[in-house]
C-alpha cells in the first residue's frame, strides 16, 4: 500500500478534499478528514472517484500524428506548430480553453504563456458561462472579484438563503452543512427560492417558487420594505458604502403587492420572507447557476448584494452575498487571471496594470487588450 496522496475532488464546487491510496492493483480514494471543506465527508460522486482510474482507453504518453513519442518531441512539436500559426496569422489566431478543475498553478502558467509570451489575451474558461454574472455583480458592488463569506458562515448564520441553487444535488457536501447545522440550532432557518421543487426544498422552512428572472424583484422588494421599516444598518451605509440613496430609490416602486403580482408568488409568502429577514440577525445567501446563467443575472447579483449592505448584514460571520461557483476552482482562475477580460492578479489592461505584469513576467510581447 502506497502512503496516501492528499488531492481534490474535482466535480463540484465545493472543493472537497480526498486521499489517494494505491493497494495491490486497485486505487482507493476517501475524504480528507482535515480538508476543510468537507472534514472527510464525500457525496456519492466524491466517492465513486476510484471507479474512473481505469487506464483502459487512457493517452498514457504524448502522440504525434497517432505515433507515440516522448515529452521533448512533442512539446518541440506544439511549439513549432503553434510559432508557425503566429508567424503566418498573429497571435490572435492562437486560443486556449480552461476548466476550473484546474490546478492555480497551471491556470496561472497557461494565463502567462498566452497573455504574456504569445501575446494575446484568447484564453478564457467555463467560468465565463458560470461565474461571469457573479463576477460582474462582485466587481460592481466592491470593486473587485472576492467573496465575502466562507463555508463556516453556513454553521453560523440564522437564515440561510438558497437562491438559484439546488445545493442538495448540485453541492451536496455544503448543503449536509447547512442540514447538520439546523439539526444543532434548530432556530436555523432555510429559504430556497427556486421556480421549481427541489431537493433542497425537502429541509427548508420556505419555498418561494417565484417566476423564473423575477428574482432581482424580490430582493428588491425586501430592500424597499425593510427601509420603510426602519430596518437598515444607516450607520454601515453611511461608513461603508456610496450610491445607497439612489439604490434606494430604484427600489421604491417594489411594494409587497407589486413584488407578489411580479414573482407570481402569494402575497403572504413575501411578506414571510421579508419578515424572516427583519427578524434575523444573521443572513447568508447562497446562489448559483440559477442566478448566474441569465440574460440579467449580473442585475440580480447585485440586488442581493445591495441588500445585505444596506441591511449591514456583509463582513460578519454569518452572513454574505455567497456566490457558490460550478467546479472547484473558479475562483482560483479569475484570482490569476484566466479569462480574456482579465490579465493576472485581478489585474486589466490599463497602461500601468500591463507595464506592471510585462516587467514582472519579463515579457515584451505582452497582451495589451482583451481576447
Amino acid at each position: 500500500m502506497s502512503a496516501p496522496h492528499c488531492t481534490t475532488c474535482p466535480y463540484c464546487g465545493v472543493g472537497c478534499g480526498v486521499t489517494v491510496e494505491t493497494r495491490g492493483d486497485g486505487v482507493t480514494v476517501s475524504g480528507d478528514e482535515a480538508h476543510p471543506a468537507n472534514g472527510g465527508r464525500l457525496c456519492v460522486k466524491g466517492s465513486a472517484l476510484a471507479e474512473t482510474l481505469d487506464l483502459d482507453g487512457r493517452l498514457l504518453q504524448p502522440q504525434v500524428d497517432g505515433q507515440p513519442v516522448g515529452w521533448p518531441q512533442a512539446l518541440d512539436t506544439v511549439a513549432r506548430r503553434f510559432a508557425r500559426i503566429i508567424a503566418r496569422h498573429g497571435p490572435q489566431a492562437v486560443a486556449f480553453y480552461a476548466s476550473g478543475q484546474l490546478l492555480t498553478e497551471d491556470y496561472y502558467v497557461a494565463n502567462k504563456l498566452m497573455k504574456g509570451f504569445i501575446g494575446a489575451a484568447n484564453i478564457d474558461t467555463n467560468s465565463r458561462l458560470c461565474m461571469a454574472s457573479a463576477v460582474v455583480g462582485y466587481k460592481r458592488a466592491f470593486g473587485g472579484d472576492a467573496v465575502p463569506c466562507s463555508y463556516q458562515d453556513v454553521e453560523l448564520t440564522d437564515v440561510a438563503i438558497l437562491c438559484g441553487s439546488n445545493a442538495a444535488w448540485a453541492h451536496p457536501i455544503l448543503y449536509q452543512r447547512l442540514v447538520r447545522a439546523r439539526q444543532q440550532r434548530p432556530a436555523l432557518k432555510v429559504v430556497v427560492i427556486d421556480p421549481r421543487a427541489t431537493a433542497s426544498c425537502d429541509d427548508a422552512d420556505l419555498h418561494l417558487a417565484l417566476r423564473p428572472g423575477s428574482d432581482a424583484a424580490l430582493f428588491n422588494g425586501a430592500l424597499h420594505w425593510l427601509a420603510q421599516q426602519g430596518l437598515l444598518d444607516e450607520d454601515f451605509l453611511q461608513r461603508h458604502t456610496d450610491g445607497a440613496a439612489a439604490a434606494l430609490q430604484a427600489a421604491a416602486s417594489w411594494t409587497p403587492q407589486r413584488v407578489a403580482t411580479f414573482c407570481q408568488l402569494p402575497l403572504a409568502q413575501v411578506m414571510a420572507f421579508y419578515r424572516l429577514l427583519a427578524d434575523a440577525e444573521n443572513w447568508l445567501t447562497l446562489y448559483s447557476m440559477g442566478i448566474n446563467q441569465s440574460s440579467s443575472g449580473a442585475d440580480k447579483c447585485n440586488a442581493i448584494i445591495n441588500l445585505h449592505l444596506a441591511g449591514g448584514r456583509i463582513g460578519r460571520a454569518g452572513s454574505g452575498p455567497f456566490s457558490i461557483t460550478g467546479q472547484p476552482n473558479a475562483m482560483g482562475g479569475r484570482e490569476v487571471g484566466g479569462l480574456a477580460n482579465q490579465l493576472a492578479a485581478h489585474m486589466g489592461f490599463d497602461d500601468a496594470d500591463v507595464d506592471r505584469v510585462r516587467r514582472f513576467w519579463r515579457a515584451p510581447n505582452i497582451a495589451r487588450r482583451p481576447g
